[in-house]
């Protein structure tokens, strides 16, 4: 492990966006020029999962997202085919950057947690490698 480089070690890029408000409760505003890589061409949440259940298990190969915890907690583990690192999200002001060719997988979902996900694309199929083996492959 020792011989891999400082890049190889460290997948995670978190966002951290401007937390706005009054006396009347807090908004964090998300966009491109706010801290979101890209223009936001979809916007999707997961919520209400069941115990123990594992979401994502999949890379994009051209597709970039973002993904913040706008209530309660999970885990997102990320892997480069080299590494894997585990991410607690649990901030609504905290993003986490999924780039292409990034194997993500949430899971350790709190009962009260939605993951609100931005995407730089709608949605297409084929962007997804859902076998891991694949996903080795292409990244070779």
């Amino acid at each position: 492990m020792d011989k891999l480089s400082k890049k190889n070690m460290e997948l995670s890029r978190l966002i951290e966006f401007s937390l706005m408000g009054d006396e009347r409760g807090s908004l964090v505003a998300m966009d491109s020029s706010l801290g979101v890589p890209f223009k936001v061409k979809r916007a999707y949440f997961i919520f209400d999962t069941k115990k123990g259940v594992v979401r994502g298990c999949h890379a994009h190969r051209s597709l970039h997202q973002v993904a913040v915890c706008v209530s309660g907690s999970c885990n997102i583990i990320l892997d480069n085919g080299v590494v894997r690192e585990n991410i607690i999200m649990n901030s609504p002001i905290i993003g986490l950057d999924l780039p292409p060719m990034l194997w993500h997988e949430m899971n350790n979902f709190s009962d009260d947690c939605i993951l609100l996900v931005l995407a730089s694309d709608f949605y297409d199929e084929s962007e997804y490698i859902r076998s891991y083996e694949e996903f080795l492959s292409c990244i070779k």
